[in-house]
């Protein structure tokens, strides 16, 4: 398995990121991580539309909740041919209790717990923590990645100006 070393850091240490980095360009790979209800979930359930994939460690720290807020804030504005997906190692019950306590509800929330196999196909997994990186990847209709952020120290947040634009102009 590959390992990527100088990408990221985690409260400014480095960090190994397990599996392939993903780049602009790439077909994006698919994946099955765990939806609401425990159901399986595949980027290819939604082929057609422009994905916006908000990766984070966990939605129980300061950072993870700001960026999910932010993203479910932004969908409201953004073409019904857009999907935020957001992409975590948060269990589903988790991820399900802070939507329903913060009125997130224009998102889909999926967690990569069981498997790592988004982490893992994306290069988003953290060797030293098991965690995701935090970061976004946006995906066009065709299935192509049109913009991608590894967020260079995971305690911060995404720039989600840049994230939006390569959304709307993948459309």
């Amino acid at each position: 398995m590959k390992e990527n070393k100088g990408v990221v850091t985690f409260a400014g240490n480095p960090v190994t990121l397990l599996g392939e980095l993903i780049k602009v360009g790439d077909t994006a790979p698919d994946f099955t991580a765990v939806g609401e209800g425990l159901k399986p979930a595949r980027l290819s359930d939604y082929k057609g539309k422009t994905v916006i994939l908000s990766v984070f460690p966990s939605v129980d720290t300061k950072v993870c909740a700001a960026q999910t807020r932010r993203f479910n804030k932004e969908a409201s504005g953004l073409s019904e041919h857009v999907v935020v997906l957001t992409l975590s190692k948060d269990l589903p019950f988790a991820l399900g209790r802070f939507c329903a306590a913060e009125g997130i509800d224009r998102i889909h929330t999926l967690s990569d717990y069981m498997h790592s196999e988004f982490g893992l196909k994306y290069g988003f997994l953290m060797k030293e923590n098991m965690l995701l990186a935090r970061g976004v990847v946006v995906i066009n209709p065709a299935g192509k990645v049109t913009y991608v952020e590894y967020v260079k120290e995971v305690t911060s947040e995404p720039d989600y100006t840049k994230a939006l634009e390569a959304a709307r102009a993948a459309l």
